[in-house]
């Protein structure tokens, strides 16, 4: 265990807690669960600049960072869907897409190849640009980041009252929405490219 790699696992811990806090209706309790996920969003980044900046990148680190995210993503849409602030078909794709592309990753790792950076499975520009440029993969990390806290702040009583409790819930259920397509956009080169991996 590094440094990168308990931030990773401490970060999964500190998401199953907040959104066992969401079952809770008391603006208290789902504010402080709105700045913990603001702290584990952050968290995603936090562990990738200790494993470059401490030299602490491995295999292991790569697989936990992205196991991690996956629980972290599916723990906040399950949830989400379950406290009935988004329809259940959003979880359910992102379990489909997750497995199957995860499944395709694998099978890359034992080729030698990666998810991302330098030796990334993908192969076409349009490929690489939807799935591995800084800018696809930092604009879908902020849409997705914003619809969990609006999700989480659009069901707080004192929000909900407020002048701006509709524009708050508009805007979290667009941004679940533009997560979903992101999340079909993202995956498809993945599916589509990764077919090559299992040829004979």
């Amino acid at each position: 265990m590094n440094v990168p790699n308990t931030i990773t696992i401490v970060r999964v811990f500190l998401a199953l807690l907040t959104v066992s806090l969401l079952w809770i209706s008391n603006d208290t309790i789902r504010w402080i669960a709105f700045v913990s996920t603001i702290l584990i969003i952050w968290g995603d980044g936090l562990d990738g600049y200790f494993a470059r900046k401490l030299n602490q990148t491995t295999k292991l680190g790569a697989t936990l960072d992205i196991a991690g995210d996956r629980v972290v993503e599916m723990a906040y849409w399950i949830v989400f869907a379950i406290l009935g602030w988004i329809p259940a078909w959003i979880p359910l794709l992102f379990l489909v897409r997750g497995t199957f592309v995860d499944a395709i990753r694998a099978q890359a790792s034992e080729q030698g190849l990666t998810a991302f950076g330098e030796k990334t499975m993908m192969e076409s520009g349009l490929g690489k640009f939807l799935v591995s440029s800084n800018f696809s993969r930092g604009a879908y990390a902020v849409v997705k980041a914003v619809a969990f806290c609006l999700l989480i702040a659009a069901n707080i009583a004192g929000v909900q009252q407020s002048p701006y409790g509709q524009i708050v819930s508009s805007v979290a259920i667009y941004c679940a929405y533009a997560s979903a397509a992101f999340c079909v956009i993202r995956g498809l080169p993945v599916l589509v490219e990764g077919r090559r991996l299992f040829a004979a």
